[in-house]
């Protein structure tokens, strides 16, 4: 399988909005990144599923996860559009199977369904939702994916779990994608999770960047699959890397200066490898050589300057 490329937009979870005051401004700064990109090489495009900024919550713009990839599906042509990924916790899982299936008719089959368990907390009791500890928490989560699985590809299908429940409910149209929506878990956990992936899955997202992480979790993966008698070759093994390029010789913290806005630059420079594009480079190979084939970058600050979109997928090029 070769290697693919994909990058997030700025949603405003990440603060990535927050130089715009506007928010029709800050919605068409969004869509500008995901048309630059869908004119361009890249695979796909990416959304956080979250409500409240990190590091901390604050009033700054976060939009809604699954209403922006609506709306990107029918602002892009070519590209594939994903959640990294959808959060259990905020949708029932026949309501999810059913939002997907409409999206991925509205993208004209490129729609990337991410699912995960969930982890912000404080979001989740912000909004009215129950945070159950973690065992009921991923209890929930696997019963979720093979409710959604079911509803994919299933006419009358039936389910009754501990958490959720369905009885014959009609999800037409299922799709257009074949045979059924792409369907992107993410997480690690060596039990749950990465044996969802390996049963249900199209995509798993593992490691963080981090090559012994990938290496691993990959592992894990394959000795799943080999025990299902499931072709591990055939599901994608993505990660993410948080990138911000610049030329040799540049200050960082002068050359990220506008991507910083409000943050805390330790803070910032931790969570982004801040390098030249031969360095990033360097960190793709070492994700693809421990058992990625798929890297979705996050890029801060391509809300303010579209060529780092350019810049990042000239390094995406190198492995084509």
């Amino acid at each position: 399988m070769t290697s693919r490329f994909g990058i997030f937009v700025p949603q405003g979870w990440k603060m990535d909005l927050a130089g715009i005051a506007d928010p029709v401004e800050q919605w068409e700064a969004m869509t500008a990144v995901a048309q630059r990109a869908d004119e361009g090489s890249w695979d796909s495009i990416w959304l956080f599923d979250h409500f409240h900024t990190v590091p901390e919550p604050s009033t700054e713009s976060t939009f809604e996860c699954w209403t922006a990839t609506a709306a990107l599906a029918r602002d892009t042509k070519r590209v594939n559009i994903g959640q990294m990924v959808g959060c259990n916790g905020y949708r029932n899982p026949a309501l999810y199977a059913k939002i997907a299936s409409t999206v991925d008719v509205a993208s004209h089959g490129r729609l990337y369904a991410g699912i995960g368990a969930g982890w912000y907390e404080h979001e989740w009791k912000a909004y009215g939702y129950e945070w159950p500890e973690l065992k009921d928490r991923m209890g929930a989560f696997r019963e979720a994916t093979e409710i959604i699985y079911k509803m994919w590809t299933e006419n009358e299908p039936v389910y009754q779990g501990k958490h959720y429940s369905i009885d014959k409910p009609i999800n037409e149209p299922k799709g257009v994608r074949k045979p059924h929506p792409s369907f992107w878990i993410g997480g690690g956990g060596p039990k749950v999770t990465l044996k969802l992936v390996a049963q249900y899955g199209d995509a798993a997202n593992i490691g963080g960047g981090n090559p012994a992480v990938i290496k691993e979790k990959a592992a894990i993966l394959k000795a799943h699959c080999d025990e299902l008698g499931r072709d591990y070759d055939e599901i994608i093994k993505s990660t993410g890397i948080n990138a911000f390029p610049i030329d040799k010789g540049d200050d960082p913290q002068k050359a990220t200066a506008k991507a910083l806005g409000p943050m805390n630059w330790e803070k910032f420079a931790g969570d982004n490898l801040i390098a030249t594009e031969d360095e990033i480079a360097d960190k793709v190979e070492a994700a693809l050589e421990a058992g990625a084939n798929y890297v979705i970058f996050y890029v801060p600050g391509v809300a303010y300057d579209l060529d780092l979109v350019d810049r990042i997928e000239q390094v995406a090029k190198r492995f084509a």
